[in-house]
């Protein structure tokens, strides 16, 4: 296909840090981008640095008083009882000095990524310091202060007036996103998550399907815990393509957590390297049949830093460039500079190794419970086509 793309990244990236035991870390993105440099896939003519987003653009989705806020946290300057109205201060969230500054640089490239391919400089774009999808219009929550892909889609209404397929296969719920269009007609969000009955945010449900002229443009399908690859793969496949056809995008934005892997401590699903191969590969192939390639992805979540993150994101930027998913070894040159700051053993091939978790006895029971959760999802776009 010729693809050309974009990398957005910056050593700062890693500023946009909580404290040392917080389970967000964005040493991952700079482990990613040393794997894919290791592995001869990213040149420095590929790398566009991000820029910082404005407060005006920050107001496309969060309210002035809470930028303030963070503003104010950021110097040390908000009162106790402030933080905790806005969300700051929390377990989950807590204040850190210049975080304002850092959340605006994660939006700040999320736009330049935006710009990258609606400007026609080329199809594709990657910016995986984003997919921040848990914050809210005036609140912080899950790790996220200022929601980037809610900005970005609220940003590519405005200046290009174009119609977003948002598309989050993160193991939690994409709830800042959803509430941000959730009455819009040219803003379709799809959300494959684990059921919020175990997990944060516990929203997502199968019914939350829009509101006013949004009716019908939000769907979500919450797996249950457990689900391995073969089920989340065939939940994926079907949704994407029969949402992609429903709504005909013109350009897609993706949220690539990665914590739907069977070794993050954060979710209960069970799957592998495989399901992070073919997740970027289905977006390339239908953003170039609905969209002529017009695909910008994002990071997200993603809490076993050294096994999963760097191997799960790499993929996403090796099928960008029309390159088959990695496969072998990895790089001897990254295994060596990581292993001595990770806590535990670093794989050395790009694939999982057979049976590294123990069976699901319930896996038939799981996939049927699922199939049954994708069909009510997709039934209102049966029923309006008259589709059997």
């Amino acid at each position: 296909m010729n693809c050309k793309s974009a990398f957005i990244y910056a050593e700062d990236y890693k500023s946009y840090h909580f404290r040392t035991d917080h389970p967000f870390n964005q040493l991952r993105v700079q482990s990613t981008y040393d794997l894919l440099k290791s592995s001869g896939a990213l040149s420095d003519t590929q790398v566009l640095s991000p820029r910082t987003a404005t407060i005006e653009e920050l107001k496309l989705v969060h309210d002035e008083r809470f930028i303030e806020a963070v503003i104010a946290s950021s110097n040390g300057q908000l009162k106790e009882q402030d933080a905790a109205e806005f969300g700051l201060g929390t377990e989950d969230t807590p204040i850190f000095s210049g975080m304002h500054e850092a959340a605006s640089l994660l939006v700040g490239g999320t736009l330049q990524a935006v710009d990258y391919v609606l400007e026609g400089k080329g199809q594709h774009a990657l910016n995986l310091g984003g997919g921040l999808h848990h914050g809210f219009k005036r609140k912080a929550s899950g790790f996220c202060i200022y929601n980037d892909a809610a900005i970005a889609i609220a940003y590519i209404r405005k200046h290009y007036n174009v119609k977003v397929l948002y598309v989050d296969t993160d193991a939690h719920h994409g709830d800042g996103v959803q509430w941000s269009f959730y009455d819009d007609p040219n803003v379709c969000t799809l959300s494959i998550h684990e059921t919020g009955r175990y997990l944060f945010p516990g929203t997502g449900n199968v019914n939350e399907r829009g509101i006013k002229e949004g009716y019908g443009y939000s769907f979500n399908i919450p797996i249950d815990a457990f689900t391995e690859d073969e089920s989340f793969l065939q939940i994926y496949e079907k949704a994407f393509r029969e949402i992609m056809d429903y709504f005909q995008p013109d350009i897609i934005v993706t949220q690539n957590g990665a914590d739907a892997h069977a070794y993050d401590p954060l979710s209960h699903l069970c799957g592998t390297m495989k399901i992070y191969e073919y997740i970027p590969m289905l977006a390339h192939e239908l953003a170039h049949t609905y969209c002529d390639g017009k695909w910008i992805a994002l990071g997200g979540g993603g809490y076993d830093i050294w096994r999963v993150v760097p191997r799960a994101w790499a993929q996403i930027w090796n099928v960008m460039n029309d390159q088959k998913p990695f496969s072998g070894s990895l790089p001897k040159e990254w295994i060596d500079k990581y292993q001595s700051k990770s806590l535990v053993p670093l794989p050395d091939t790009w694939h999982d190794q057979p049976n590294f978790y123990k069976p699901i006895p319930r896996k038939k029971e799981i996939t049927e419970k699922n199939e049954q959760t994708l069909n009510k999802a997709l039934q209102f776009i049966w029923n309006r086509y008259n589709k059997p």
